[in-house]
């Protein structure tokens, strides 16, 4: 199914019931914290046009005006031809940003990255934030650099606090996978997903269930 067989409002309907975006809690230098759960976003299903009104509409006005936050992004289980929206979308959206939301970014903690994710941001992250005037470069240069990677759930401790940010069952498993297999950080192991037992009756997101540890 793609975003051309569903009505808008039900797009709508769909990325926030799937909590791809939810703003909870703080880090520990007190900001907000917006988590984004890669694995959740329907790339295939939601347009960029949906997107972009959701987030203007939904998200950035919570975030507040003149107040500092950090992103928590979980890139776990990502798969290209799901979630990933394409190069050109994601540069859409990221101008659709208004200037103070961007200045009040002030971290971005890219969770379990995996090589692909490094090289692609390697290679296309400075044309994605970048543009073509002088003030804006300067400002998505900076945006550029706040990026943080986080390769273990427990570096991702150091800077918010376990019991104020929700996250997925299966990150926690990922996480534990890369303890045992460390070397599919670096893309020499296959990285295939957990096997999951058939869910429970009446309770179609168990994969998903959360887990907030204190």
């Amino acid at each position: 199914m793609s975003s051309s067989q569903i009505s808008e409002s039900e797009q709508e309907q769909l990325i926030e019931k799937l909590e791809v975006f939810k703003i909870k809690g703080k880090d520990k230098q007190g900001r907000k914290i917006l988590r984004i759960v890669g694995k959740f976003f329907p790339a295939r299903m939601v347009s960029v046009d949906v997107l972009r009104k959701f987030l203007e509409e939904r998200i950035f006005p919570r975030l507040g005006k003149k107040k500092p936050f950090s992103v928590v992004y979980l890139h776990s289980g990502v798969q290209r031809s799901e979630n990933f929206p394409g190069i050109s979308a994601l540069r859409a959206i990221y101008e659709a940003i208004p200037i103070g939301v961007r200045e009040n970014l002030e971290a971005v903690y890219f969770v379990h990255p995996g090589l692909q994710s490094r090289l692609f941001l390697a290679t296309f992250g400075r044309f994605l934030f970048t543009g073509g005037d002088v003030d804006f470069v300067v400002v998505c240069g900076s945006l550029y650099g706040k990026l943080r990677y986080v390769s273990r759930l427990d570096y991702l401790w150091e800077h918010v606090r376990r019991n104020e940010i929700e996250i997925p069952e299966f990150v926690f498993d990922h996480d534990e996978d890369l303890e045992h297999r460390p070397m599919m950080d670096y893309g020499l192991e296959s990285d295939h997903p957990r096997v999951y037992g058939p869910p429970a009756v009446d309770s179609p997101v168990s994969m998903y269930s959360m887990r907030c540890i204190s």
